[in-house]
Parts: structure tokens; sequence; C-alpha cells
């Protein structure tokens, strides 16, 4: 038989496989992460009807004489450029800007996806669109460990926020050197106990010198009117306007600080800078921030992070395997999933209420499709000649 028929065969065949792999890239245009594939081609073997001659003497060198027996498929390449962001302003939403794949556990097997369309379940756990956990690391007491091992994330719907006790208390800002003696200014600060009520201490500060007269100096109270634990200082300050004395106070169980009060003139602008303390508070919202922290809101005002999301990257992406569902495993040539947190690492970031689109290309896609359609022609043209060929060697004897 002709051996043109059979490279037709290997033809066809290998077209074929490209318009499937062309066909399912534009099937999932619109799949959030999809990444496209393409089809690499590559020669069968060649039959040597003449082998390669050396030079020697006065004759030259010949090449060798090979027909080659077809084409094979070399390999199926996914593509895994960056897809368009699409803004969904949903807030468990997430795309990753950059390289990177979300890890999810589903029948208790591991896999990657790009493909960030999460939500709650019941039970508070973070799941993709298939009900697959997604993996990272809880926070304790708003400390997030990313050497921990991965476990599924929830979000604590009924987590409170313990109330804490003040016993720190400072104040920055200026007292005005050019006051007049006996100027009396006053600032309340809301402060909390250990069961978290709520009480207000009061800080009066009264001019004691009068301007231009050395080093001065302003009486500080401190009062308590819940507890009645009231406290007196000095506070000097030097020519240059800067605090040298009397810049500690203790109000009961509270330390107030004072050493970042200035005594320039012509301001008055002394006020709370910080303090410890708070009320209990229950979870109100979320957000998830560009490193991956889900941070939660809770109704004392304070925020603080519940949990983090972990990304994993592959030595070689390309090596994953396609497990259907928007997910990849591992293969024996992708390597190991090299798992930290989003930002470092080569990791890309995240951003919330957005999701990555297909990077599926219909301008290549449907030039691929010609392609494809012009090759399968062309080598079913090969078969049809070849066979026009052995029916003329047929009838040479009828």
């Amino acid at each position: 038989m002709l051996r043109s028929l059979f490279s037709g065969i290997s033809g066809l065949r290998s077209h074929q496989t490209m318009l499937d792999v062309t066909g399912n890239n534009i099937a999932n245009v619109n799949t959030t992460g999809f990444k496209a594939s393409q089809t690499q081609f590559k020669d069968t073997l060649s039959q040597i009807l003449t082998n390669a001659g050396a030079p020697q003497g006065a004759q030259g060198g010949t090449n060798p004489a090979q027909v080659g027996l077809g084409v094979q498929v070399a390999g199926i390449t996914t593509n895994f450029s960056q897809g368009a962001a699409q803004v969904t302003n949903r807030s468990t939403d997430m795309m990753i800007s950059g390289d990177g794949f979300f890890v999810v556990q589903k029948d208790g097997q591991q896999f990657y996806t790009r493909a960030g369309a999460f939500d709650f379940d019941a039970a508070g756990n973070l799941v993709s669109s298939e009900g697959a956990y997604v993996m990272g690391w809880a926070a304790d007491n708003g400390n997030v460990n990313v050497n921990a091992p991965l476990a599924p994330l929830q979000l604590p719907m009924n987590a409170l926020l313990g109330s804490e006790q003040t016993t720190d208390l400072s104040f920055d800002g200026n007292l005005p050197s050019d006051a007049a003696t006996g100027t009396s200014l006053t600032r309340d600060v809301e402060v909390y106990d250990n069961l978290g009520n709520a009480r207000i201490v009061t800080l009066t500060f009264e001019k004691v010198t009068a301007p231009g007269s050395g080093n001065m100096e302003w009486n500080v109270t401190a009062n308590d009117p819940t507890t009645g634990a009231t406290a007196n200082s000095v506070l000097e300050f030097d020519p240059t306007g800067a605090a040298i004395g009397g810049t500690a106070i203790a109000l009961g169980g509270i330390d107030v600080e004072l050493n970042a009060v200035t005594g320039y003139a012509n301001l008055t602008t002394v006020q709370s800078a910080a303090r410890n303390g708070q009320q209990a508070g229950s979870l109100q919202s979320f957000q998830i921030t560009a490193d991956g922290t889900i941070l939660g809101s809770f109704s004392n005002g304070l925020k603080q992070a519940v949990g983090k999301i972990s990304l994993a990257t592959f030595a070689n992406p390309a090596g994953l395997e396609k497990q259907g569902g928007n997910l990849y495993g591992v293969s024996v040539n992708s390597g190991n999933a090299q798992i930290g947190e989003a930002g470092a690492g080569g990791r890309g970031a995240l951003v919330g209420g957005a999701l990555e689109m297909s990077n599926v290309d219909l301008s290549s896609e449907f030039t691929n499709l010609i392609i494809a359609q012009r090759g399968f022609q062309a080598n079913s043209r090969v078969i049809t000649t070849s066979d026009e060929l052995l029916q003329e060697l047929v009838n040479l004897k009828r």
C-alpha cells in the first residue's frame, strides 16, 4: 500500500485532535478562570531510502533520502496567561492577579483552581461553587501562622471579641505656651473596665506659670468619677517646648503618658492619642485584603483577622492535570505545590469583588478552526489521490 495513505490518515487524526481542542476552548470562552489549550504537532518516523554517504577521494558526500510517515500530536499545552478581570462586587469573589492557584479540598483530596467564585455555606465554610473547601489558615486572637498546616477556612459567625481593660492611655498635641495663667483645658476620654463597661476619665490642664517666665508649667489633674480615683502632676516644658517633667500619671490602674505633648505657642491641640482596652463585640461583616487575610469587623468598631487564604505555585504549571470543574491536580511533571500567602514568594495578589475571566482569544481560536479544517481537507485529499493511483494500478489488468 502507498505510504501516503497512512500519512494522510495520521494527518486526519491529528487535525481532528486540534479541532477537538479548539472546540473545547471556544466552548469555555465564558468559563471563570479557564485556561486555553494549544495543540502541537510533530512528525513521525521517517523511512530511509538511501543512507548518507561520506566524502571520500575525489567524490563528495551524499545526503540521506528519507520519506516521512506522517504526523503525530506532540502535546497539548495549557496557556496560563492572565485572564481579564470581571468586576462582580461580591465580597466572596476573588481573583488572583499574577501567578498562583487557590487551594481547595474536595472529597478529602487537594486540588488547585484559578476560579475564585466562592461563598459561605450554612456552616460558615468558605466553599467553591461545587462545594469544595477553600484551604488556608485560621487566626488565633487575630494572629495567623502561615507555617501551620492548611485547614478549611471557616467564618466564625458567632465569634466574639472579648472585652479588655484599659491600662494605658497616652496624649499628644500641643499646650499653648502663650496662654494666660489660670487657663484651663479639659479632655474627656472613654475607657473600659475588665467587663467592657465604658466610663469617662477626665484630664484637666491648668496653666500655672506666666508666658515668658522660663520653663512653662501646667498642672494636670486626672479624675475617674466612676471609681473616685484622682491623680495630679505638674507637666513642665523647657524653653524649646519639649516636655521635661511630670509626663506620667497613675490613675487607679491606668497609666497616663504625656511625654508626646509639646509646649509651643498659638496651638491648642492636646488630645487623646491612643489607649488600649475595648468592649466585647460580635462579628458583623468581613472583607478580604490583597494578601488573602479575611478581616472581620466587630460590633465594637474593631477589626481583626479571622483567617487567611493560601495560594500555591508550581515549578511547571503546564504539567498540572485538568480534573474538571475548573480544578487542577498535581502530576509527576508539575512539581510539588509551594504553598504560602498571596503577594509573597512569586504569588500574585488577591483582588476582591472580581473574577478572572477565561483567557480564550476568540480571534485566534476561529483562526485555528480554519487551520484545522483546511489541514483536515488537505489530508483527505491526499487519501483521495492515493486511492486514484491505486485504482489506476488495479486497472492495468482488465
